[in-house]
């Protein structure tokens, strides 16, 4: 049996992502704090489809041990596909930011997925069919006003995932890695960016996609040979996309 782990599973676009992949079949794993949550959604992944198993593993990534602990968890694991969905933002000029906030927001969106990254990559560099799929943002390839260090944390993971993708085709390795950049998204994204609940996107984004769109894109984008799937700002068109970053010495 093979699994593909999610991380950030407990809402949003990772919540919704477990379900596609469930009505496709595949078994999952769940990683999120919110053990509640995971329940839930291990609930609905059953009733799609009888023949996923689902494990739910609860794990804070903002803490460097159980960073590595979930990895030598799953170590006997078949994963064929391993996605980075786990992170936050923030909203506050640069003067303003709650440095204890940041330093959790760095911990996850950086060094956790860093981490994660790296142990998958070398232990599947010559395994057939497997994939790893990042999340960015749109930040991570524009720098958002009010949002600037939120955007930053994107910035590497859109230049790691990219230069990682570029890397692993150079080396001839089977492993291939993927980065998906949404725009503005309906999830709790905004109430944890800004540190209150209620935030009503109907109300106050010209123009978002809801979490299951999404993840929609997400499972196109893991089905094709892209290795960028990006939101268009301008209209909103979700599309598939060579490397954006320059990579020395390649010709594009």
């Amino acid at each position: 049996m093979r699994y593909t782990v999610i991380t950030g599973a407990s809402s949003g676009i990772g919540y919704e992502t477990a379900k596609v992949l469930a009505a496709k079949g595949k078994s999952l794993v769940l990683v999120a704090r919110r053990t509640d949550e995971l329940e839930k959604l291990r609930d609905e992944v059953k009733a799609l489809s009888d023949d996923s198993d689902v494990i739910i593993r609860s794990v804070d990534l903002t803490e460097s041990k159980q960073v590595h602990d979930l990895y030598d968890s799953l170590k006997e694991l078949d994963i064929e596909t391993w996605i980075n969905n786990a992170g936050f933002g923030d909203f506050n000029q640069v003067k303003d930011v709650s440095v204890p906030k940041i330093e959790k927001m760095l911990r996850l969106n950086i060094e956790a997925l860093t981490v994660l990254t790296s142990l998958y990559v070398r232990d599947h560099h010559d395994v057939e069919g497997t994939t790893l799929l990042n999340i960015s943002s749109g930040g991570g390839y524009q720098i958002v006003p009010n949002a600037v260090t939120y955007c930053a944390t994107k910035f590497f993971v859109s230049a790691y995932t990219e230069g990682l993708a570029q890397e692993l085709m150079q080396s001839g390795a089977k492993l291939r890695a993927k980065v998906l950049a949404p725009a503005a998204t309906e999830t709790e994204f905004a109430d944890r960016s800004r540190g209150q609940s209620g935030f009503d996107y109907s109300k106050n984004v010209a123009k978002y996609h809801t979490a299951a769109e999404m993840a929609g894109f997400l499972d196109q984008l893991l089905e094709s040979d892209a290795i960028v799937g990006i939101v268009n700002p301008e209209d909103y068109s979700f599309e598939l996309r060579g490397p954006l970053f320059p990579y020395v010495g390649v010709n594009r």
